[in-house]
């Protein structure tokens, strides 16, 4: 019998292909609401996402779709969405979306351009576990690629600092391409690109019926039912304490399927190493701002996904979607909406603001940028979380290897700290984890199999 602590779609996947093997759980959610991070709240005529904005469809998002019949439910891009920009200049400026464009578009400088062409005979070295993102781009691709490529890339996506997260944590496989292939360039052509360009989608009542929809499918599902503690039986069972009472039997397995700073407390007694390691992984502070105006207050077109800030060109924020671009229901359909992020590591100060400055300063910049007359905002609010997104830096290491120990303790971790911070990369760990354990356990197979 397996025991898995908290219900967001880490936890909730492992359920389903769990249930769907026939191997015994219990899921522990302490709250009353499927999803952890996966939140879509309708205010006023406002469809907005409180987490993820958008899912890349991989193949096996799209199998857990397809099993719980939401195919139809895919809401898809607009066109523009392909493309991306970036703040160079004071001024936003359309990424290229191709290396040949790369070459032949106005936004990287001559000798950038030639620093990439130069990637392709750059000797490699030997891998290096401390190697940061930025020290990785800029001895393979030059400065400007970091400064104006990756930083913005890192700060909007991940809420991180280049010169800190670790490259062989956060883009394992093109530290791999440099030591197959010799060159990220080479490798990226003979292995057909990262992985090619996958689908961005949404749902159409907003991604939060995925963990919904999950949960509705879950036998042994139970909300509201917060894990308080664990304590280890004479036969090596787990006794899993609830708030107010006791799970309803002993457990084999426990996964832990939630944050580091939730899953430490749990560890403490048992595993104090462990529970150190993970206290210690950092998460920062990051604020999303929700801003609509008239369309025909803004200049700018819109055309694209939106657009990212590098730090040399010292925002406020680290970059905005432009949500009514990618789907249109989100908002009237004579305003634009905008969801600005403000804070990760790169911006911390900014993120412990106020409310009220953080609406204003967004506002402002806003204005600023996209050509916006209008003297405030049509409607605009705030989400705040006080730890968002796991940073893989040096710190993440520590966290990884007692996660690997934990296993021969049949204490199990998926969660985006250990799987990666896309909803993708939880889905696939998590699958992953479900088929681990069915296979190397075949005595938690229940009895009605």
């Amino acid at each position: 019998m397996v025991a898995i602590l908290g219900g967001g779609i880490s936890g909730l996947t492992l359920a389903y292909y769990l249930q769907k093997a026939g191997v015994g759980y219990d899921l522990f959610e302490a709250s009353s609401t499927p999803g952890g991070n996966i939140r879509t709240a309708r205010i006023d005529n406002y469809l907005l996402e409180t987490g993820p904005n958008s899912l890349q469809l991989s193949p096996e998002l799209n199998d857990l779709l397809t099993d719980l019949g939401l195919l139809d439910e895919i809401q898809e891009t607009e066109a523009v969405s392909a493309n991306r920009y970036v703040l160079r200049g004071g001024r936003y400026r359309k990424l290229p979306g191709s290396p040949p464009a790369l070459l032949a578009n106005g936004f990287f400088s001559l000798k950038a351009k030639l620093n990439i062409l130069r990637e392709l005979s750059r000797t490699p070295l030997p891998p290096n576990p401390d190697e940061t993102l930025a020290s990785f781009f800029r001895r393979r691709f030059g400065s400007e690629i970091v400064e104006y490529a990756l930083n913005p890339f890192i700060s909007g996506i991940y809420a991180g600092d280049p010169e800190k997260l670790l490259v062989h944590k956060t883009f394992p496989k093109i530290a791999e391409l440099e030591q197959t292939f010799g060159s990220v360039i080479r490798g990226l052509m003979k292995s057909g690109g990262a992985d090619g360009r996958r689908r961005i989608i949404s749902l159409r009542q907003g991604l939060q019926a995925l963990p919904i929809t999950l949960a509705a499918q879950l036998t042994n599902y139970h909300s509201g039912q917060a894990v308080t503690g664990l304590t280890r039986l004479p036969d090596g069972r787990y006794h899993v304490q609830l708030e107010g009472s006791s799970a309803p039997r002993s457990y084999t397995d426990v996964v832990l399927a939630l944050p580091t700073y939730a899953a430490a407390p749990l560890l403490r007694d048992l595993f104090p190493e462990a529970a150190d390691a993970l206290a210690t992984v950092y998460h920062p502070p990051m604020a999303a701002i929700y801003t609509a105006y008239r369309r025909a207050d803004v200049a700018h077109p819109l055309d694209g996904f939106g657009a990212l800030h590098p730090q040399v060109e010292q925002p406020y924020a680290a970059g905005s979607i432009w949500t009514s671009s990618l789907f249109p229901n989100r908002c009237p359909a004579d305003q634009v909406l905008f969801t600005t992020f403000v804070g990760g590591s790169q911006y911390e100060a900014q993120a412990r603001q106020s409310a009220e400055e953080q609406q204003q300063a967004v506002h402002q910049e806003l204005t600023r940028f996209y050509g916006i007359k209008a003297s405030k905002p049509v409607w605009q609010t705030r989400y705040y979380w006080e730890r968002a997104i796991p940073q893989f830096d040096s710190r993440i290491v520590a966290a990884h290897a007692a996660a690997d120990t934990l296993e021969a303790e049949h204490i199990h971790a998926t969660a985006n700290w250990r799987a990666g911070v896309g909803v993708p990369d939880c889905v696939r760990h998590a699958r992953q984890l479900a088929e681990k354990i069915t296979r190397s356990a075949p005595q938690l197979l229940s009895l009605t199999q």
